[in-house]
């Protein structure tokens, strides 16, 4: 896989406002909620342009303070913003509340008829949207914000596959979004999945979308899955995905696999310890990925630069993380000294 230089990579979904509980507190505790500008698209596309990509973001905001901040936090990245719509209407929203002994982070969304989520389908011009661009990102997050979303999702992949725009799909599983206007979600996901040249997405992805289990643990259930999702949608050709062991609440291991129908790479599992902020980790994933992968450097390489990414990110407040081509390829598991 390989994207002309002079086209760039477009990421297609809804740009957002993230209020966290200050680590260390319960809601409420005291009067402060520390504010991000995340989204898991938004996300995937500052990560690729603190890369050097050529990156640009399609979505919606609205005009105003908050409208104009994200922007700016995207241009800031080096995220080409002109293909985002100004229409009225409000951010969405989500709330943070990190966990704690006895207690597991928790996600709140406060989505519902934000300006992205409002727009029709026929508001988005796919020939122009898509002009220019060689490579399109998406993630199962939009589809999961309601009927209107799912089909300009569903619109945007099979105009991007009718134009011969490579697509990554980043299976994101929102069961708090789906719960509220969708009772098979799999029935929506699986026309989207069938145009994707790339998908993230794990066994749990594999089993929603093919309505079966996969036997065994570990590598070998994860290459039956991946096999089965290659036989079930043949454009794929690349499945990444991780497997995470939480061994405390601070301290996790995560290991990454890339499969494809030949040949698959493994990563052996690094310890992330102190896990500072999960969120937005698996988007640093798919960004490490799609650089490699789009270098068309080997499986292997592609998924240790995702392991990187994402392991980096777990030690980053916010969605967004600054990477660098530097910071990747200079990542170790090991614990060192100052660099001086």
């Amino acid at each position: 896989m390989m994207i002309d230089p002079e086209k760039k990579i477009a990421c297609f979904g809804e740009i957002v406002l993230r209020m966290s509980v200050p680590h260390g507190e319960m809601p409420l505790q005291s009067p402060r909620l520390d504010l991000y500008v995340g989204g898991a698209e938004a996300n995937v596309a500052a990560g690729l342009a603190a890369l050097g990509n050529r990156v640009a973001m399609i979505g919606a905001v609205p005009p105003g303070a908050f409208g104009d901040g994200a922007l700016d936090r995207m241009r800031g990245h080096g995220v080409d913003t002109q293909r985002i719509a100004r229409p009225a209407g409000r951010m969405g929203l989500y709330y943070h509340l990190p966990g704690g002994p006895m207690r597991a982070d928790e996600v709140v969304y406060d989505r519902a008829d934000s300006a992205f989520a409002s727009r029709q389908p026929g508001d988005w011009d796919w020939d122009r949207l898509l002009d220019g661009v060689g490579w399109l990102h998406l993630s199962g997050v939009t589809p999961a914000l309601g009927e209107r979303c799912a089909t300009a999702t569903l619109d945007a992949v099979r105009a991007a596959r009718a134009a011969g725009i490579g697509i990554s799909f980043d299976g994101n599983w929102r069961g708090r979004l789906w719960e509220r206007w969708s009772d098979d979600p799999a029935a929506v996901l699986r026309p989207i999945v069938s145009e994707a040249t790339v998908l993230f997405g794990n066994h749990r992805d594999a089993s929603l979308l093919l309505g079966r289990e996969f036997s065994g643990e570990g590598a070998h259930r994860r290459r039956e899955a991946a096999l089965a999702m290659l036989e079930a949608f043949p454009k794929l050709e690349t499945i990444a995905s991780t497997a995470r062991h939480i061994v405390e609440p601070a301290k996790h291991e995560l290991a990454a696999r890339i499969d494809t129908r030949d040949d698959h790479a493994q990563t052996a599992a690094v310890i992330i310890c102190p896990v500072i902020d999960r969120i937005g980790t698996g988007d640093a994933f798919a960004v490490g990925v799609l650089d490699a992968l789009l270098a068309r450097r080997p499986l292997a390489a592609a998924a240790q630069s995702g392991l990187a990414a994402a392991a980096i990110a777990h030690g980053v407040r916010g969605d967004f993380t600054p990477l660098s081509r530097a910071l990747l390829e200079n990542a170790t598991s090991t614990a060192n000294d100052v660099t001086r």
